[in-house]
């Protein structure tokens, strides 16, 4: 006997309901050097942020994320590899002459490239720094479809730089030539990201993966007048008179705002034509910062309070150098105006990002997707999380059970001691309470003794 017209239908519909849905678009914008505190979301009373202050209010918002490491290029392995500095291959700023950084081996698994994998047409747009012109650690070799942006981040310096790259091609900038300022470098990117955007929509050929690495509000401190112009007599100012790769700034203060303002003014721009495309139900789109604040180029982080109620800046391992802004929009997904105190890191993205694409977290690295927590599900938590950082003197952090541990001065002393902070109760680490829990700081120093791998390229004084 045949099945009824009715029962066949029925069948389709159950098969239908247990179909995966097609995966999202994924935008992921990382600004460079933005602290924790410099977003009105986050408590900033100096400026507004108001367009990543409504991706707040329309998705999620974190507060207990952290960088993948205190300065650039590391916290960037630690993002598309999904691996702590003990494991990244990239551990510092390692300069290549006359431009770029040490590069990604080329047996390096990427996020990007297990998106392709996935189906994702995938764009780099921004600040690079992982792999000088002609190494095997450029984008394109490492599972970007399109580059455009600073190869180096030194050439990022200046936001009126003499050339750009596309994939591997000089692109000249000639209207900055002989020091003239002809192009603002984040405009264009952001016309680019704008220009990826609609056209992979345009194409409807698969999902598509936007990393969007800016790089303000990183040094040097300029922005054109448009942006800076409305908050020149707004702060008292200390002139900049320039220094090495940085130029002298007059209103430091209120170019440092304006950049921001600028910031803000292209993530709305972005969002607004993500929701112009009817993209947004099936865009999940994050906003972070690579590290935290700096110090440099005529900055005053301690006047704007950007590390917000925590203790230091980019190069330190307290959590005012590593603990940064993340907020994740999925508009009908995503619930909005929710907030988090899950702890994760940039070691997250990867698994999170290949969870969101295919419905299974990758195993073997660092990360743990916190996919759950963006759907409001039971989230797994990380045992601890690590930080290694060889500048300075050398310098460990761990973060474990409601503690914060934190050494200095490896160089000269491999056994130096741990310095440990309530950080739930005292986020500031004001207190050093080793002294009072023994206990947890001999179980630290075990896991610090063992987490790590040796680098040859980047020595570090725990190395044999």
């Amino acid at each position: 006997m045949k099945p009824s017209v009715l029962a066949v239908l029925s069948l389709l519909a159950l098969a239908c309901s247990d179909a995966r849905p097609d995966p999202p678009n994924i935008i992921y914008i990382l600004a460079d050097d933005l602290g924790y505190g410099d977003l009105g979301v986050y408590g900033q009373m100096h400026f507004a942020t108001p367009n990543i202050d409504r991706l707040a209010g329309e998705g999620m918002r974190f507060t207990a994320h952290y960088s993948g490491s205190t300065v650039c290029a590391p916290s960037r392995d630690a993002l598309l590899t999904g691996r702590h500095t003990g494991h990244t291959f990239v551990r510092g700023n390692k300069e290549i002459e006359p431009e770029g950084q040490h590069p990604l081996p080329k047996d390096t698994v990427t996020v990007a490239e297990l998106l392709q994998k996935a189906g994702y047409r995938t764009g780099a747009i921004g600040k690079w720094g992982l792999g000088a012109p002609g190494t095997e650690g450029l984008p394109s070799r490492q599972g970007f479809d399109l580059f455009y942006g600073y190869n180096c981040q030194r050439q990022a310096h200046t936001y009126y730089p003499t050339h750009l790259w596309r994939n591997e091609d000089r692109v000249e900038l000639e209207a900055n030539e002989g020091g003239q300022r002809g192009l603002y470098s984040h405009d264009l990117l952001t016309d680019e990201a704008l220009r990826f955007i609609r056209d992979r929509h345009e194409r409807n050929d698969g999902p598509f993966f936007l990393f969007l690495p800016y790089a303000i509000p990183h040094a040097a401190i300029d922005v054109p007048e448009d942006s800076m112009g409305p908050y020149m007599s707004r702060f008292p100012e200390v002139p900049f008179p320039g220094r090495g790769r940085y130029i002298a700034q007059s209103h430091p203060k209120a170019a440092f705002a304006g950049m921001i303002e600028r910031l803000d003014n292209d993530v709305g721009r972005i969002t607004a034509l993500v929701d112009e495309l009817g993209l947004g139900p099936n865009t999940l789109l994050f906003f972070s910062s690579d590290n935290g604040p700096h110090l440099e180029g005529g900055a005053d982080p301690d006047y704007f309070d950007s590390n917000g109620p925590f203790r230091g800046y980019k190069r330190d391992l307290y959590d005012g150098g590593i603990r940064v802004p993340l907020i994740a929009r999925w508009t009908g997904t995503v619930t909005p105006g929710s907030v988090s105190d899950h702890i994760s890191a940039f070691w997250d993205v990867l698994p999170t990002l290949v969870d969101v694409a295919t419905g299974e977290a990758p195993t073997g690295g660092d990360g743990i997707s916190f996919l759950p927590e963006l759907l409001g599900e039971p989230q797994r938590e990380h045992d601890f999380l690590y930080w290694e950082f060889h500048e300075q003197g050398g310098k460990q952090a761990i973060r474990l059970n409601g503690f914060k541990g934190v050494r200095t001065g490896l160089d000269e002393d491999r056994n130096a001691p741990i310095e440990l902070y309530d950080i739930e109760n005292d986020p500031g680490e004001t207190s050093d309470i080793s002294s009072a829990h023994a206990d947890v700081v001999t179980e630290m120093a075990r896991i610090l003794s063992e987490v790590r791998t040796p680098s040859a390229d980047f020595p570090f004084p725990l190395d044999p």
